[in-house]
């Protein structure tokens, strides 16, 4: 069966739904949706959901047995669930959009964790009239993830959508429906925004990753390419040593150079203009 006529859906973001198992019965319908598995610990994924109404919604098929939920027959269905892991039940009050729901969880050999939660959806012996209210939905939900943790996989009981429904109001297992907030548009009442549009201690719902190809990747800017400097073209000119004195440059007379600094100058030296055209050239000039 194709996974758009699914009674009830997982929630945004996962865990995906494999295959979708519809069994029919006189006084209802069941669904196995067989979910994304990633886990060493045996079995597969799974949400079941029951419908339970009147005898006779599908002639030809076997009813159901119409039973309420019991501790020791939960507690067998959450160890066959999971083989191999100790599950444990969570004892705290916890409640969804649909009513009171429990679960226990676990952690395989491997670290795999393990959740196993159940939920009875019906309208309170208050509300069942002579015609009305009548009806019953059970949801089971198996989950077992090598990297999720428990809180993540409890998400999916908090974020999964029941889509389907029994015919008639006799039948319906919500009961009334509820009426708006008491404190709306009452004085002396104030209403604050919520806190990112969620309300206080609600957890995220859905919990498989973005594959790496849709995450979000950090911009990268590259900087500009420079274009190497071109080397000079002809004769290197060395600069001018700084030792010889620009005329009109300095005034101050230049200290005498020391015996390194006679020692290290080499060329040719060049004479006096005053020797220069003297047939009589005295014991100055031919130093």
């Amino acid at each position: 069966m194709a996974s758009e006529k699914a009674l009830i859906l997982p929630p945004p973001g996962g865990p995906a739904i494999v295959s979708v198992v519809e069994t029919r019965r006189g006084n209802g319908v069941e669904q196995m949706l067989s979910l994304y598995t990633s886990s060493s610990v045996r079995g597969q994924n799974f949400l079941k959901v029951q419908f339970y109404g009147a005898s006779g919604s599908n002639p030809g098929a076997g009813g159901a047995a119409y039973k309420m939920i019991s501790e020791r027959g939960i507690s067998r269905e959450a160890f066959a669930a999971a083989p191999g892991v100790a599950m444990a039940r969570n004892n705290t009050f916890l409640q969804n959009s649909y009513g009171p729901f429990a679960y226990a969880s676990g952690r395989s050999s491997a670290g795999d964790t393990c959740l196993y939660g159940w939920q009875q959806i019906r309208s309170s012996q208050a509300a069942h009239t002579q015609a009305r209210n009548f009806g019953m939905i059970q949801v089971r939900l198996r989950l077992c993830d090598a990297r999720a943790s428990e809180r993540q996989l409890l998400s999916v009981m908090y974020g999964y959508t029941v889509t389907g429904t029994l015919n008639g109001e006799i039948w319906n297992p919500y009961g009334e429906v509820k009426g708006a907030d008491e404190v709306l548009g009452r004085a002396g009442s104030p209403v604050y925004p919520d806190d990112g549009g969620h309300r206080a201690g609600a957890i995220e719902i859905g919990y498989e990753p973005a594959p790496a190809a849709l995450r979000r990747q950090p911009r990268q800017v590259k900087a500009p390419a420079i274009a190497p400097v071109p080397a000079p073209i002809g004769v290197r000119v060395p600069l001018p040593d700084p030792a010889i004195e620009t005329p009109g440059a300095n005034t101050d007379p230049m200290p005498a150079p020391g015996p390194v600094q006679q020692a290290a100058k080499a060329g040719i030296t060049v004479p006096s203009p005053d020797c220069i055209g003297d047939a009589a050239m005295t014991a100055a000039c031919r130093r």
